[in-house]
């Protein structure tokens, strides 16, 4: 054992001071290289062998150590849930601001608690009411636009009809072409938009928003867009299939807008103009409507003036 101590002290001074040419370099480096593949057939012999004794290591593991693991495993799950509905909250509230600061909104935040469970109304409750100062009439609006607009009240609930509700109705325009109409909820969760003339411009894809008319929703929100434009030979008005801009199935958070300022509501030139040419006017792009605006209509009826 002595021997071998001072030969090996010996040959690890002369590693260290002979270059990376030198013989006991070069020794190590064969070395290396012969036994190289036999380590690696070794290696791939054991790893089975490996994996199997962590197998039944992972079986023998006493019951405390699988019970810290289930419930750290437990946590980590709870606390990755936790930061997913945080984000996703923080996302709506975002997109409220956004809303209410885009339109200047005078409105106050509720909170979705509840929903018409049957066929026959779309409606949805709110967790404020009278004592938070809302009030019958008042509209509702998601990030995304309208949703609809209280109907009754409670000192600390609401219930808003939705857009979609049959009963619902909102004064609109066509956003680009200021086209005039009124847009109805339809049973099958779409909106219809009524009463707008086949000399309007409307197209598939433009977007449908209040127009302030009636003094109850502010002028300018997103109401949807339009899905369809058709109408009979005879016709004197187009049959629009609206999408609605906004959902409540993925959303919680809403904004009561309490009232509105004279900006907000159509003036009594706006008023007297939408009555005296409800077909808007044309758009701003000048781009033609003959392909886009009515499957079933003449190439002449979705020009505007």
């Amino acid at each position: 054992m002595i021997v071998l101590s001072i030969v090996s002290v010996l040959l690890l001074t002369f590693y260290l001071r002979e270059g990376d040419a030198g013989p006991i370099h070069t020794l190590r480096s064969g070395v290396t290289t012969v036994t190289t593949p036999v380590r690696l057939l070794g290696s791939a012999v054991a790893s089975p062998f490996n994996a199997l004794g962590n197998v039944f290591g992972n079986l023998t593991a006493s019951r405390a150590t699988l019970d810290e693991l289930e419930k750290e495993n437990a946590e980590l799950t709870a606390r990755v849930a936790e930061l997913s509905e945080a984000e996703a909250t923080a996302q709506r509230l975002e997109g409220l601001l956004g809303l209410q600061s885009t339109y200047n909104l005078q409105s106050t935040a509720a909170r979705i608690i509840g929903q018409s469970s049957d066929a026959w109304s779309q409606t949805v409750t709110i967790d404020k009411g009278s004592a938070d100062g809302l009030a019958v009439n008042m509209p509702v609006a998601n990030s995304a636009g309208v949703i609809g607009q209280i109907i009754e009240v409670a000192p600390n609930a609401a219930t808003v009809r939705l857009v979609t509700d049959e009963a619902s109705g909102i004064s609109a325009m066509v956003q680009d072409t200021r086209a005039q109409g009124m847009v109805q909820g339809q049973p099958d969760g779409t909106l219809r938009m009524e009463y707008v003339s086949v000399d309007s411009d409307v197209q598939e894809g433009d977007i449908i928003i209040t127009s302030g008319i009636g003094g109850v929703y502010p002028k300018g929100l997103p109401i949807g867009t339009v899905a369809s434009v058709s109408k009979a030979s005879n016709d004197t008005y187009y049959t629009i299939i609206v999408n609605p801009a906004s959902r409540t199935e993925n959303n919680e958070e809403v904004l009561v807008i309490t009232s509105l300022t004279e900006e907000q509501t159509a003036t009594d030139d706006e008023v007297a103009s939408a009555n005296d040419a409800p077909q808007g006017t044309a758009r701003t792009d000048n781009a033609a409507s003959d392909g886009n605006a009515d499957a079933g209509a003449d190439t002449d009826a979705g020009e505007g003036e």
